[in-house]
Formats: structure tokens, sequence, C-alpha cells
């Protein structure tokens, strides 16, 4: 009798151990800011030019082998913008392209990732930009590098759907609609 109790208490903590073990795995990865990067590509005049975001905030939920199961939620500091020059970083704060004033983030939240190959995924969820919200999806690649998960991809966007530039500059012959976000993310437990 003895012998059952202590069979059934060992199992119940193993069992117990097993659940913990997979709260603990189930927990976000910690993003690695110096390695990890968002920008904007977009063409100025017809010549490309990529400007990052310095400063954003990434929590990922992925597990390899349940990669249905994970979610991610990306917020980007507008203000952060950065094309080169504290001039044109202070104009494209302002009302008429990012209105940081008013809204100071932009975000992604996903509603679905799925496998799509070896090291691929398909992401789809909500843009939220200058207070427009769209439906978008896109393709990532993720691999292992340093014993990290490293997320890479790019989404392509219309500028003119988020009223990222307004008035005068709703004209595309100077900044062309066509934007691709590419991003980096690494990160890990």
């Amino acid at each position: 009798m003895l012998s059952k109790r202590l069979n059934r208490s060992t199992f119940a903590g193993v069992l117990a151990g097993a659940v913990l073990a997979a709260v603990a795995t189930a927990a976000p990865l910690k993003t690695d800011a110096a390695h990890s990067s968002v920008s904007a590509v977009f063409k100025q005049m017809n010549v490309p030019v990529e400007s990052n975001f310095k400063r954003f905030n990434a929590v990922l939920d992925y597990d390899a082998a349940h990669p249905d199961k994970a979610s991610a939620r990306v917020d980007i500091d507008i203000a952060s913008f950065d094309l080169g020059s504290a001039q044109y970083n202070q104009e494209v704060t302002k009302k008429g392209w990012f209105n940081a004033a008013q809204f100071p983030k932009a975000s992604f939240v996903s509603s679905s990732i799925k496998p799509a190959g070896a090291g691929k995924l398909n992401v789809t969820g909500k843009l939220t930009i200058k207070g427009k919200t769209q439906d978008v999806g896109f393709p990532m690649t993720v691999k292992t590098a340093a014993g990290k998960q490293v997320f890479e991809g790019q989404l392509p966007i219309k500028r003119l759907a988020f009223n990222i530039g307004e008035g005068e500059w709703k004209d595309t012959d100077m900044v062309a609609d066509d934007v691709v976000i590419k991003f980096r993310v690494t990160a890990g437990q």
C-alpha cells in the first residue's frame, strides 16, 4: 500500500514538474536589441531610402516544436524613426506624416502564425499606424544562431492607406506609396 502511495506521489510530482516545465518554456522570448532591427524602405524621387526605427519592443512567444501556437507583438516608437538628418526626423513626426504627438506608437499583433516549410512561417495579424488598422500577412523565416532564434521578414504596405503623408505629401511623385517594413528580431530564453 505504501508502495502504491509512493508511486502515485512520485507520479504526481513528475506530472507537476512536467506541467511547470511546459509553462516555463511557454514564456515569451527575450529580445536581443543589439542584434534586432526594424526599418522602412521607400523611394524618394525614385531613389531607394532605408531608415531605421531606433526604439521598438518585440514580444515573441515561440516554440519551434509548436509554431502554430506562436504569437507576436511589436510596438514601434514612431519618434525614433531616423532618416539620418535631425531636420528630416523632426519633419516626419509632424501631423502630415506620422503625427507622433497623437500617435506615438505603431503596432503589429499576430492573429495566426503557421508553418510554411522548413524555417518558414506565414504570419497574419493587425498592423496599426497613425490610428489606422489593417489586416496584413507576410512570410517570415526563423533560424537558430548562437543559441537564439532569429526571425526575419518583410511586410509591404501602402503608406497612404495609413495616412502617412497628407496634404501636398499625398503626391506619390516625390515619395512613393509603396513601403516595405523590414525586420530582424533576435530573441532567446
